[in-house]
């Protein structure tokens, strides 16, 4: 899924970045052997405060720290590209699944009636915002429903403006869990039947659920303790059996990184228990191999994560608008 903006036809980017509220990362993903490897990454972290998600107000806070992380990141991975893709927080845009009984023909109407089913339940003025949207579904009668992304125009400037101050030509935007999601679909066993994404960031949690390789369940909550994720989740799980036909997921992940030390793993017990089934971790190895002198430890899959999924966006087009 990408955010607001894409290369189509043009070579994917040189890195990858990550501006999230605890830390600015890269890394540089090469193509070997006909799969994709990780050749070098790096992370440094912010300040508390100097970037906020929010859909409705500034994100940015402290160009100055945000700017001197990501330009520390850059060197210490040993990375001088000129095009990135840009993964951002989950909390920075609205996603929303809606479904309509007649899709129009032409894009140009589809674009309107996306815009005008959207505007209704924005925080903010559907003109000031930019929309994205993709196909989910598409029934023999006609009708269709279509993942949709908006955010306030200046906020995403804001992320695109931070690369520009180094020179670098954000070329591609995309939220932090839907590349967790292309992460998955990128990969050479990407996941059949009904499963479920937990992804956990300090800030926030974010769960999809995903139906061969559509979403059909998107949902995030600000912060929350380890119980509130279980109650979440359940929640999920509930509506996914009563309204989306559900049975039972065919396989479940959960990573990224909570608030508190052990977050992730305390999860995982939680969800096994609640679910009654094994949970994976977001292992970004399924789509990417690391290089022997990389070690593979719990935090660098919560880093590395989002990047390589992003970059197995730009180069399979795995979600798209």
């Amino acid at each position: 899924m990408s955010v607001f903006a894409s290369w189509f036809a043009a070579p994917p980017p040189d890195a990858a970045v990550e501006i999230a509220t605890d830390r600015v990362a890269v890394a540089v993903v090469g193509e070997r052997s006909g799969g994709l490897v990780v050749q070098s990454y790096a992370a440094e972290p912010l300040p508390p405060g100097a970037v906020v998600a929010s859909l409705t107000s500034s994100n940015i806070h402290n160009r100055a720290a945000v700017a001197v992380a990501l330009r520390t990141a850059m060197d210490r991975a040993g990375a001088r590209p000129r095009r990135v893709a840009v993964v951002i927080p989950d909390l920075a845009a609205k996603v929303s699944l809606v479904k309509f009984e007649t899709v129009p023909a032409r894009r140009e109407d589809l674009d309107q009636l996306v815009r005008w089913q959207v505007k209704k339940a924005a925080p903010f003025p559907i003109e000031e915002a930019l929309v994205t949207y993709t196909p989910t579904a598409r029934a023999g009668d006609g009708s269709g429903e279509f993942l949709v992304l908006s955010a306030r125009r200046d906020v995403v400037a804001e992320y695109e403006g931070m690369c520009a101050e180094l020179g670098l030509y954000a070329g591609l935007v995309d939220l932090a869990t839907l590349s967790v999601v292309n992460l998955f679909l990128g990969s050479a066993d990407a996941p059949a039947g009904d499963w479920l994404v937990v992804h956990l960031r300090p800030e926030y949690t974010s769960i999809v659920i995903m139906r061969g390789a559509h979403v059909i369940f998107f949902r995030n909550r600000a912060e929350g303790d380890e119980a509130a994720i279980a109650d979440l989740v359940h929640q999920s799980t509930m509506y996914y059996q009563d309204r989306l036909s559900g049975e039972r997921f065919s396989r479940v992940f959960l990573g990224g990184g909570g608030r508190v030390p052990g977050a992730v793993e305390t999860a995982r017990r939680s969800l096994e228990e609640r679910l009654g089934a094994s949970v994976e971790p977001i292992d970004p190895r399924r789509a990417a191999a690391v290089t022997d002198r990389i070690a593979v430890t719990p935090d660098l899959m919560d880093i590395l994560g989002p990047l390589v999924g992003m970059a197995v966006r730009t180069r399979k087009e795995a979600v798209t608008a």
